[in-house]
């Protein structure tokens, strides 16, 4: 059973609650009695627990992606995104999606060999593998563990194609790998600009790098070779959508060649936490921008259904779609993307210390 925290200081953290996922029967909850002062409470900590994993790669049939296999290093996320659609996966661990999700993290340090393990059996047939899809693998957990770049540096031995998507500057640790990954065409990045407001982006995104930052990341990337896609993502109706067009324009400044988007999901717990939120930093416009959102899914707060989970429905939906088309195509960012290639493809060697006879 999991429970409320108890009350700490939760500066620097997106998420205002706790609340016990919903797979636990009983929870507890902490209150303000108003006896001790705010600045006498303890600092929220990062914890880090290690899990060994049986199986990394991860398979998915959903029609709305174009990828069917994925890998996540970490499970949680530091980086705290208010919005991540991730967070309800927290609840399986018996955790909460709400400040656990970013406080209570797991690292799988064994991944590496694992990946390796996988792609060496018999049975694996090669294609692009999607990293960062579900938590972010370049969060700040990163820099201790280097579970992603051991990952890396597997995928790359065996030629195999990976696509990876992040807001983390630590990403250019990499660039070494990635570079020469991506002179054998096996390599593309997505960076995600939520927005160009330092001082609403540390809000919604609390320990992610600053705007500015992550289009210097672009900009490093770029000019190592690897190919890179600016991500509008996700766009907050009546927040931060009317940046679209700016976000799209500073990533291809900064050396962008390719453009996506997505609309604000708010699947399970997302959806308190994020009103939970606008209540608190934005309550002029809390009502118009679920308003917006339940406008998109027939009146409900978030529809599942595929082809429509990602962006939405009717005008206003229609609407962003329509500028996104227009300022892609202005700015040359609809370029049709190249396939990775699988062609290269060499299973590893079971273990690292023998070589490889093909």
């Amino acid at each position: 059973m999991d429970t409320e925290h108890q009350r700490f200081r939760i500066k620097g953290r997106a998420a205002a609650s706790n609340h016990a996922g919903r797979f636990e029967r009983y929870a507890q909850e902490a209150f303000d009695d108003s006896w001790e002062p705010e600045e006498a409470l303890p600092v929220l900590r990062t914890e880090t627990s290690i899990e060994v994993p049986r199986s990394v790669i991860t398979y998915n049939r959903s029609p709305d992606l174009p990828f069917d296999r994925s890998i996540n290093p970490y499970r949680g996320c530091e980086h705290g995104c208010v919005y991540c659609f991730a967070r309800p996966s927290h609840a399986y661990l018996g955790l909460s999606p709400g400040l656990d999700f970013e406080t209570r993290l797991v690292a799988r340090p064994e991944a590496p060999q694992v990946l390796r393990r996988e792609l060496a059996a018999r049975s694996y047939r090669v294609a692009p593998i999607a990293i960062g899809t579900n938590t972010d693998p370049y969060q700040p957990i990163e820099k201790q563990h280097g579970i992603m770049r051991a990952c890396l540096e597997v995928l790359s031995e065996s030629n195999h194609p990976v696509a990876i998507v992040t807001k983390g500057s630590l990403i250019e640790r990499d660039i070494d790998i990635l570079s020469d990954m991506a002179k054998r065409g096996l390599v593309r990045v997505g960076i995600s600009v939520t927005s160009l407001d330092a001082k609403l982006s540390r809000l919604m995104e609390p320990r992610v790098p600053a705007p500015q930052r992550r289009l210097q990341v672009i900009r490093r990337l770029t000019e190592a070779g690897v190919p890179v896609r600016v991500m509008a993502s996700p766009m907050v109706p009546a927040l931060t959508d009317p940046e679209l067009e700016a976000i799209l324009t500073a990533g291809r400044d900064a050396g962008a060649t390719h453009a996506s988007w997505i609309m604000l999901r708010l699947p399970r717990e997302v959806s308190p936490l994020v009103q939970e939120w606008l209540a608190t930093h934005y309550p002029d416009r809390a009502a118009r921008i679920m308003g917006h959102l339940r406008a998109m899914h027939g009146g409900k707060e978030y529809d599942a259904e595929w082809h429509r989970r990602m962006r939405g429905e009717g005008p206003y939906a229609e609407m962003v779609a329509k500028r996104f088309a227009i300022a892609v195509k202005r700015l040359g960012l609809d370029a049709k993307t190249a396939p990775l290639r699988c062609d290269l493809f060499r299973p590893p060697a079971r273990d690292s210390r023998q070589l490889s006879l093909i």
